[in-house]
């Protein structure tokens, strides 16, 4: 009979932002402003506060396995772990024997004898779930069909360090009710900030998640109910990865639901606006949101190198200070 190999008890896990405790995920912003402050002053030598770089993660190995396509997750997690001192080990799907039918379990077990961290973008959660049971070292989601959770490290990140800390705001996610808007209900509950929905008809997010998270989680119907007055406004594309056969369905269904500038005014005048990327101009957004002054997706999408290094940081050493 198989058996699990047994995890140390300092074993940590990021499937979802529901494995880190609120404490903990405030800590990690932290870090991140930090990891921000000292990539500004490295980049700028001449500033008072430039110190020496600091490599936390000397010797450490990251393997980053990627089954579906990436820019900001992989170009942050790899150049992350060099500018810690580490090195990544960049998996495609075509590098792996899971595609030749190597079970989860032995690839989990295989990884963990040779990386200290394993990091994963697959289209099937279930995926993560099992690596993460069966891996010895920690186990980071990257993005799968469920969840997003490394993302809302960064859009919190950005929002605390352009507006304070977000307990207490209003957030409006308008689109597809789907790994995004599945992430931003459990920083909802984690955070404490109150979520506004808005999704087509047949779109909305999984009850159970949606459930989870009831006290801090409205559903609306239709998208400038939920924008009135928030504090911050999101989107995603209409077809994520894994629903682009379905792009021109989609597209007539969420026509209503485009994020531009005319529905941003009923937002707080200070709000604002956040995407993932990669965006889809014309469709989820106008043609020109993206350079509107309200929009932070540049901002947000640099955190994206910074929250990773938190990450990895927080799951191999702990709470760590410079």
């Amino acid at each position: 009979m198989q058996t699990k190999q047994t995890k140390t008890q300092t074993k940590r896990d990021f499937v979802t932002l529901l494995d880190c405790s609120p404490e903990e995920l405030n800590h990690i912003i932290t870090r991140s402003r930090d990891w921000r402050t000292a990539f500004k002053n490295e980049r700028n030598p001449s500033l008072p506060n430039a110190q020496e770089r600091y490599e936390p993660l000397r010797g450490r190995t990251a393997g980053l396995v990627l089954e579906a396509n990436s820019t900001r997750t992989r170009v942050g997690f790899e150049a992350g772990m060099q500018q810690m001192g580490g090195h990544a080990v960049i998996l495609k799907s075509g590098d792996t024997q899971l595609g030749r039918g190597e079970p989860v379990r032995d690839m989990a077990r295989v990884l963990s004898e040779m990386l200290d961290i394993i990091i994963i973008r697959t289209l099937s959660h279930d995926i993560v779930e099992e690596l993460a049971e069966w891996a010895s070292v920690p186990v980071v989601n990257a993005m799968t069909d469920r969840f997003h959770p490394c993302q809302l490290l960064a859009d919190v990140q950005t929002f605390e360090e352009m507006r304070g800390p977000i307990n207490g705001k209003t957030v409006a996610f308008i689109g597809d009710g789907y790994n995004m808007c599945h992430s931003y209900i459990n920083a909802a509950k984690q955070w404490g900030f109150n979520l506004r929905i808005a999704c087509p008809e047949g779109f909305e997010p999984d009850q159970e998640v949606l459930a989870s998270a009831s006290n801090f989680v409205q559903v609306c119907e239709n998208a400038a109910t939920a924008v009135d007055g928030v504090d911050l406004v999101v989107t995603d594309v209409w077809s994520s990865m894994g629903h682009e056969a379905e792009q021109a369905q989609r597209n007539a269904k969420f026509k209503d639901y485009q994020v531009n500038e005319q529905l941003l005014e009923a937002a707080k005048p200070d709000s604002l606006f956040m995407h993932c990327l990669p965006a889809h101009r014309g469709e989820e957004i106008s043609e020109t949101l993206l350079e509107d002054p309200r929009s932070v997706v540049w901002h947000e999408a640099g955190n994206r190198l910074h929250s990773q290094k938190a990450l990895v940081e927080f799951l191999l050493l702990g709470h760590t200070k410079v």
